[in-house]
C-alpha cells in the first residue's frame, strides 16, 4: 500500500492502528510534504505581486526547493515503512546454527542501517527547507505570514521526528556503522533549532504579535 494514494482519513486510521507501519518516520515524511506544500503556496502568493517584490527572490528559491520535495516526501514516507518491514523480516530469519545466526545478524544490521538512512534523508531535506523560511516569513506575502509559520512548524517537526527514528536505529548498531550520520546529527539538530526559532520570530514580527 502506498500511503500517498490513501485518503487522509484512511492514512490516519492506518497510523492509529496497532500495525508497526506506518509509524513516526512515515508521519515525519508526510509532515515534510505538508510543509513543502504550504511553502509553495506562500511563494505563489508572493511572486508577480508588485507589493511583495522584495520577496520574489526568496519565493523563487523556495519554489525551487519545495516543488520537488512534494514528490520526494511521498517517496520517503513509503520507503520508511518498507525499510522497517525489512528489519522485521530480517529478525524472522532462521537461527538454528552458527552460520544462520551470523547471517541473520548481518541481515538485521544491514536492514537497520537502511532504516536509519531513510529518516536521515527526511531530516536533511526538512532542515534544508526550514533554512529558507525565515526570509520568506519576513519578505513574502504578509497576508500569508501565518502559513509560513505553520510550514516552519511542520518542517521542524519533520526534521526532529525523523531524527528520533535515526537515533533509535543507530542505537542498536555497532559504533562503527552509520558513522557519517552520527557525525552530522548534532549539527542538524542545532540548525533546526536555530532556524525554527527564527521562523517563529519572523512570523511574530510580521503579525505584530
Amino acid at each position: 500500500m502506498n500511503w500517498m494514494d490513501m485518503t487522509q482519513r484512511d492514512f490516519l486510521a492506518a497510523l492509529a492502528s496497532s500495525s508497526p507501519t506506518p509509524g513516526g518516520g512515515t508521519a515525519a515524511a508526510v509532515a515534510l510534504g505538508q510543509a513543502s506544500a504550504l511553502s509553495i503556496m506562500v511563494a505563489d502568493l508572493t511572486l508577480n505581486n508588485e507589493k511583495w517584490s522584495d520577496g520574489w527572490s526568496i519565493a523563487e528559491r523556495v519554489q525551487t526547493a519545495a516543488i520537488p520535495l512534494m514528490r520526494v516526501s511521498g517517496d520517503l514516507a513509503q520507503q520508511d515503512s518498507e525499510a522497517f518491514d525489512r528489519v522485521m523480516d530480517a529478525f524472522k530469519l532462521p537461527k538454528n546454527n552458527e552460520t544462520e545466526v551470523a547471517a541473520r545478524r548481518t541481515a538485521i544490521r544491514a536492514a537497520t542501517l537502511h532504516a536509519a538512512e531513510i529518516p536521515f534523508e527526511t531530516a536533511q531535506k526538512a532542515a534544508d527547507l526550514l533554512r529558507l523560511l525565515p526570509e520568506l516569513a519576513l519578505k513574502g506575502n504578509g497576508n500569508a505570514a501565518s502559513d509560513v509559520g505553520v510550514a516552519g512548524l511542520l518542517a521542524s517537526a519533520a526534521a526532529k521526528g525523523a531524527l528520533f527514528n535515526v537515533d533509535i536505529n543507530l542505537a542498536s548498531l555497532p559504533d562503527d556503522m552509520g558513522t557519517s550520520m552520527r557525525d552530522q546529527l548534532d549539527g542538524i539538530r542545532e540548525q533546526v533549532r536555530t532556524d525554527g526559532r527564527q521562523v517563529m520570530d519572523a512570523v511574530r514580527e510580521r503579525l505584530g504579535a
